[in-house]
Parts: C-alpha cells; sequence; structure tokens
C-alpha cells in the first residue's frame, strides 16, 4: 500500500540528515530535503578542490560538508542517512551509525515507498536500459504521463509531488539499489540474471538475492515478470506473491510473450515479425518480448507494434556510429559483461573486430570465449582485463585447433587506430568491452562518447 508523501515531509523535517555522496542523482536530493526542512551535510571521499564548483554551489546553501577519505568516520548524531547506491549497507561505519538509531536508506528506496503512480521496476544482468525505454516508449504511445528513472533519467524523488496517481513510473533498478530496498513494486521485470558485479558482491547468491528484492517485498496484487529461457529466473516463479507471467524465445506461452518462426507474440497477438526490427540480434527480441509482459493490459497491440518497429535504440547500445572507409563501427560500451558482448558478437552476420577490456568485475571470460571466438575475426585488447581476457582466447583457440589474431593496445586510441589497421573493406569493428570502464573512464558514456568522438574524427 502507497504513503503519503505528507508522511515522509512531518518525519524529515529539523532531522540531523547526511547525504553521502554529491554525485548528479544527490544533488536534487540535497535541494528537496532542505525545501523540506532537513538539517542537511553533504558527504563525499573527495577533497573541496576535487568536487569544485559543486562544492562552491553547496556552501552557498549554507550545507555543511564533511570530505577526504575518512568522511564515513564522521557519522555519528545523524538521524537519517541517505547512500549512494554502490555503497554496501554492511560497512563498518554505517553499521555502527544504525545501532545508535540512524535512519539508513536512499533517494530511491523513498521514492519507491511514497511514488503515488504505478510502478515499473526493471532489473537483470543485461538489457536493463534498452527494455526501460521500451516499456517507457510503450507507455508515452499510449497517451499515459509516463516518467523514467533509476539508473536512467533524471532523480525523481525531488520530483516526487509533480507525479500524479494516474501517471507511470518505469524504473532501471541495479542489484546495488535492490540491495537494500524493502518496498512493494507495482509491475517487477527480471530480464535475466548471470554472473555481474562481483567485485561489489560477496558472491553470486548476494547478487541474485539482492536482484530478487524487486519481488520480495511485493504485495498480491503485483505483477512479476520472468524469462523462462534463463535457469536461475525460471526458478523464482515459485517465490512470487503475485501473477507470474513469462517471456521465451524458445517456447510457445500463450500465457505470456514469445517469439516462434520469426514472430513476436504477447499472448495470442502477433506484434510484428524479427525483419521489421531496427533493433538487432535475439536478445533485443527477448528486451521486447520482456516489455510486452510490462504493458499488457495497460497498451494497445497497436502501440506494442508501433513502438517494436521503429525503435532504433539507446546510445552505447549498438550504436552505429561511422563508416570510415568501407568498414562499420559500432559503440557497444554499455556491455560491460561477456553474457552482454557474447549477445552482440552473434547479432552481427558476420565475424567481426571486437575491442574489449576494461575494470575488473571479477568475472570470468570462460564463456565469453568459448562461445564467442568463431563469431570474431581479430581481438583488440585494452584496460585491466586484457592479459585476463587474452589467456582465456589463447587456451579455446589451442583446444578448438583455430587461430584469432590478437592485438594488445594501451588506449582506446590506439586500439581505433588499429582496428582499422587491420580491417577490410565491408567488415564491423565494435566496441563491446565485456568489462567496466572504471579503469580508464568515469563511466561507460564518457567511455562510449570518446571511442564516438575518435572515430568521428577520423578522415
Amino acid at each position: 500500500m502507497k504513503r503519503n508523501f505528507d508522511e515522509f515531509k512531518e518525519y524529515i523535517r529539523n532531522k540531523k540528515t547526511a547525504v553521502l555522496g554529491v554525485g548528479v542523482s544527490n544533488r536534487p536530493l540535497i535541494d528537496l530535503l532542505i525545501k523540506l526542512g532537513a538539517k542537511v551535510t553533504a558527504f563525499d571521499k573527495k577533497t573541496e578542490e576535487q568536487l569544485g564548483k559543486v562544492a562552491v554551489d553547496l556552501k552557498d546553501k549554507n550545507i555543511d560538508l564533511v570530505l577526504g577519505g575518512d568522511y564515513l568516520n564522521k557519522l555519528e548524531g545523524y538521524d537519517v542517512i541517505f547512500k549512494t547506491p554502490s555503497m554496501r549497507a554492511d560497512l563498518p561505519e554505517l553499521l555502527k551509525a544504525k545501532e545508535s538509531g540512524a535512519y539508513i536508506t536512499s533517494e530511491m528506496e523513498e521514492f519507491i515507498r511514497y511514488c503515488p503512480a504505478k510502478v515499473f521496476g526493471i532489473t537483470g544482468s543485461d538489457g536493463k536500459t534498452t527494455t526501460t525505454t521500451l516499456v517507457y516508449n510503450m507507455l508515452k504511445e499510449e497517451g499515459y504521463n509516463t516518467w523514467v528513472g533509476g539508473n536512467i533519467g533524471t532523480p525523481l524523488f525531488a520530483r516526487i509531488e509533480e507525479i500524479k496517481e494516474d501517471d507511470k513510473v518505469v524504473l532501471e533498478l541495479s542489484s546495488f539499489q535492490l540491495m537494500t530496498i524493502e518496498c512493494s513494486i507495482d509491475v517487477a521485470l527480471i530480464t535475466n540474471i548471470s554472473p555481474n558485479h562481483l567485485d561489489i558482491h560477496k558472491d553470486m547468491e548476494e547478487y541474485i538475492n539482492a536482484k530478487k528484492n524487486i519481488f520480495k517485498f511485493a504485495e498480491e496484487d503485483s505483477l512479476l515478470i520472468l524469462n523462462k529461457d534463463n535457469e536461475i529466473t525460471n526458478e523464482m516463479t515459485k517465490e512470487s506473491k503475485g501473477k507470474v507471467i513469462q517471456f521465451s524465445i524458445k517456447d510457445k506461452l500463450l500465457n505470456g510473450a514469445y517469439y516462434n518462426q520469426g514472430d513476436l507474440f504477447n499472448g495470442d497477438k502477433k506484434i510484428c515479425n524479427v525483419s521489421e526490427m531496427k533493433l538487432k540480434g535475439m536478445h533485443n527480441v527477448e528486451n521486447l518480448l520482456a516489455a510486452f509482459c510490462c504493458v499488457s493490459g495497460e497498451v494497445s497491440i497497436e502501440a506494442m507494434r508501433k513502438v517494436a518497429i521503429n525503435f532504433s535504440g539507446v546510445p552505447h547500445r549498438m550504436e552505429f556510429v561511422k563508416r570510415v572507409k568501407e568498414v562499420d563501427f559500432y559503440n557497444d560500451s554499455i556491455a560491460s559483461s561477456p553474457t552482454r558482448t557474447l549477445a552482440a558478437l552473434k547479432a552481427f552476420n558476420k565475424p567481426i573486430i571486437l575491442i574489449a577490456g576494461g575494470y575488473d568485475k571479477n568475472i570470468s571470460f570462460d564463456e565469453l570465449a568459448e562461445e564467442g571466438y568463431s563469431f570474431l575475426k581479430s581481438l583488440v585488447l585494452l584496460g585491466t582485463t586484457k592479459d585476463k581476457i587474452r589467456k582465456v582466447f589463447e587456451d579455446i583457440m589451442k583446444k578448438n585447433n583455430c587461430a584469432i589474431p590478437i592485438y594488445i593496445v594501451d588506449s582506446l586510441e590506439e586500439a581505433v587506430e588499429v582496428s582499422l589497421k587491420i580491417s577490410s573493406r565491408g567488415d564491423v569493428v565494435s566496441l563491446s568491452p565485456a568489462c567496466a570502464s572504471f579503469d580508464m573512464f568515469a563511466n561507460f558514456e564518457e567511455r562510449g562518447n570518446k571511442f564516438k568522438a575518435i572515430v568521428n574524427n577520423i578522415e
């Protein structure tokens, strides 16, 4: 049952409140808390010099700052603590604060708790952003006033009083955000689950349990959508309190969405043929089927079809950049896991030149090598994981008595230069890293934008 935001306004007034991290998502939160009468202190591991204008703006608003590497050691005496999504709730400093009586929460938790509109929550190891955008577009096409947030869009908690009961809200939710969420979500979707973020999560079990929080606290009238073809999500059908529907590219599901002989169906209604889609790859067929399940009952077949055949993707997801000397360059910087990269490899109709490597999330690359080597013409590797990836591909080549040229480079500029040098007319070069970006870039968007700039500057 949704709670009235007036309860939060009354609760937070005059509370000594700590906001951990002053990144993009937390700045609107700070403004909202100040407006509601909270006594806010902003915490960040960066120094005032590193924060630059952000620190100046916060001080201009008379907000106290606690900065530097030991900032978490100064949480005593706060009534409420808003943490950033990637910060584990079991950090000793947060546990100590909780024992002292602090209420520890996040911007997303409070938004879900008090949002007056129907909430569609979308998570999974791969396909979250595309599916979230598809659901958002389908609801908008039907005429609903629709909001998008979570990992994409703008922070919504600061705008919660603008959202009406008849609106629709679509949220992309990461495992980090879900770890501490104990709120009911009206429509929950898990696209798939494969190993990911094992640099943050203790193990695979914790990662899976975090994903399960998207439906664990749901009410009986909730809806859960699961991928029937994914072994882990298929097992979850027994755990939901509410209604469950599934999608599949392998089996006919009259109570769900499915793919059969080139056609995409929602129940017994054909939506489109795969040849009509602008999106490439069977992973995007799965994303569309998942979206159909989410909006079924809310959106007409006509609206589903219009989005299905016209949606061409979102930036950094198999995004065509430019044709250079008869070679096509694609930016798939969002592919920060081996399974996502493997899906991209399978989407092209010929072996490609793959640029991969980056920050190590402690995920195995064995499956990428075993299933992906036959889709490769050449492999260009960079970043922290370059030697790790090279080793698994060398092992698989030895096992299968085949040879794929592997090139080791030190920068994205060099990766593009080498890719162009080794390519032939009609080749495809794709930046699909199979890794996070944090060894060289702030995020996958910065990495993708850098790649596009390099390619676009080639004469």
